[in-house]
């Protein structure tokens, strides 16, 4: 699983980057990065990884995600004809004018719950969704104003969800996060077959126990269940290829067809074959 800290370019005479439809649904891209993002979905059913908070969405999604929060891409494994816009902020974007400007005060909150990560629905995501897809029809003055308007209805709603009970900390210095990269790169080339404890210890250099302390700090899960996860994940994409349930049980790393089935239902809420069903 390749997690790591996406650098972000703003446009060219902008104070923002725009992605339309950037088509990565056959790339499981955990990543954070320390700009704010305003990203909406709609033409899927994908997941919606935030933090600690893992559901998934049916048809589309509206959700504002604070700096350094992790985050998986919203497109992954969709196989429909979707849309999304991607709007991504520098972390001091309206910063200075927070304090400055008492009519900010409602955006100046919403940024601050931006931690947590918030998904919106009903008519605001309805409404937030039709102008983010006519956005990029705008010339970048009238980019910024539309982009002010937007936080402000957003910011006012009454239709969100918090997704995380807690903000979302940012437990990585520079040495961590490459030592988590290794990590992530090493489960992300093995997860097919067994992975050992000790070989992790051994590529950061820690014993076991302190390994297993530090993955839980880090990713505020055992390593145990991300692995599971990331294997359920991967086993959902197979299954989306229409591989048979006991290929894609061994191809996605368990190591027997009942583990399989009772860790995929704990992770999606529906067995392998409902799964493929309902999507198929």
């Amino acid at each position: 699983m390749k997690a790591y800290l996406e650098e972000i370019q703003t446009d060219v005479d902008s104070s923002f980057r725009l992605l339309l439809t950037p088509h990565l649904n056959d790339f499981f891209m955990w990543h954070f990065h320390p700009e704010y993002e305003l990203v909406f979905i709609e033409g899927a059913n994908g997941p919606r990884h935030v933090g600690d908070h893992l559901s998934r969405y049916e048809g589309s999604d509206l959700v504002f995600i604070g700096s350094y929060v992790p985050h998986l891409n919203f497109d992954y494994g969709v196989r429909t004809d979707y849309r999304k816009v991607v709007i991504q902020m520098r972390a001091d974007f309206l910063r200075d004018n927070f304090q400055k400007m008492p009519e900010l005060a409602a955006i100046a909150r919403l940024f601050g719950q931006a931690r947590h990560g918030i998904a919106f629905y009903g008519s605001t995501k309805r409404l937030v969704g039709k102008r983010l897809m006519r956005f990029h029809e705008l010339d970048h003055f009238r980019q910024l104003i539309e982009l002010l308007e937007i936080f402000q209805i957003l910011a006012t709603s009454q239709e969100s969800t918090l997704l995380n009970n807690r903000p979302v900390e940012f437990p990585y210095n520079r040495k961590e996060q490459q030592r988590l990269q290794r990590v992530y790169r090493f489960i992300d080339e093995n997860y097919q077959r067994k992975i050992e404890m000790a070989e992790l210890a051994d590529l950061t250099n820690l014993t076991v126990a302190a390994f297993c302390r530090y993955f839980k700090k880090m990713t505020r899960m055992t390593f145990t269940e991300f692995v599971n996860q990331y294997r359920v994940r991967e086993a959902k994409r197979l299954l989306l290829a229409d591989q048979s349930v006991t290929e894609v049980c061994f191809a996605s790393g368990f190591e027997s067809l009942s583990y399989f089935n009772r860790i995929f239902k704990r992770v999606t809420g529906q067995n392998p074959v409902g799964f493929k069903r309902q999507n198929l």
